[in-house]
């Protein structure tokens, strides 16, 4: 098989041990060079220039990929204990306190390192900036937000502990922020997760099955001529596919509850 003289934007990613969205980042950051050849393909040429600047890119964007503001306000919520919003995030943005590093489909994306850097009282001046005399209480929803709770989680958790709320329905940031800070009450919900994701993998697990097995049905009313149409095979490779990814789902669930 004759040597590859140009690379694609895959075949380059790979070549040089980055992700697609590192790739990108370092085309859009002028750290890697623009394909020069016709069809988004890069010559032998500037592939060998290309080699050793992954190191630069993965010094400047990291190994995770960015993410959008919304992801980024819950991010930065629940590291600062402050029902942090999409608007939060933007305002940072407008005081020069975040990059926006890239865009998707008109949205702009943020690191994961910029956002774990920022300062937790630029933050606050922020939130506190937005919400003014409300800024010590939370609604339900932020307050999911801050723990990172399923909402019947802490619905059931605020009843049991009879969390007080305000005329607005709203709780106390500090009672949230104790809640945060309880471990024994922590690990009560992680293992709550758990068990629910468990439940939701076997029952996924078993739709799944439902639909093997009518498959096998009317392949068999095919064969025995009871059908006129035999059902489609690329039904049976989708299915075949996610039951073995549902299974070890369900297999790590059961080792983490187990």
């Amino acid at each position: 098989m004759p040597a590859q003289t140009d690379l694609g934007a895959n075949h380059l990613a790979v070549r040089l041990g980055l992700a697609r969205w590192q790739l990108r980042l370092g085309r859009e950051h002028g750290l890697l060079p623009e394909p020069d050849l016709d069809g988004e393909r890069w010559s032998a040429g500037l592939v060998e220039e290309c080699a050793h600047r992954s190191g630069q890119v993965v010094t400047r964007f990291g190994e995770e990929p960015p993410i959008g503001a919304i992801r980024a306000a819950t991010r930065l919520a629940r590291r600062t204990g402050l029902d942090v919003e999409r608007c939060d995030v933007e305002v940072l943005v407008a005081r020069d306190h975040l990059e926006v590093v890239s865009s998707f489909r008109g949205h702009p994306l943020y690191l994961l390192r910029d956002l774990d850097a920022l300062d937790p009282e630029k933050v606050r001046d922020v939130v506190a900036a937005r919400k003014g005399p409300l800024f010590d209480s939370v609604e339900a929803g932020g307050a999911v937000i801050i723990l990172g709770w399923p909402r019947k989680t802490f619905d059931r958790i605020a009843g049991e502990r009879t969390l007080a709320k305000d005329r607005f329905g709203r709780y106390a940031l500090a009672d949230i922020r104790a809640l945060a800070a309880d471990e024994e009450l922590a690990q009560e919900v992680r293992e709550e997760k758990r068990r629910r994701a468990l439940a939701k993998a076997r029952r996924a697990e078993t739709d799944i099955e439902d639909v093997v097995r009518g498959w096998l049905l009317r392949c068999t009313a095919y064969v025995d001529r009871a059908a006129e149409e035999p059902p489609d095979p690329a039904l049976l490779g989708r299915a075949i596919r996610g039951l073995r990814g549902t299974r070890a789902e369900t297999a790590k669930y059961e080792q983490e509850t187990g």
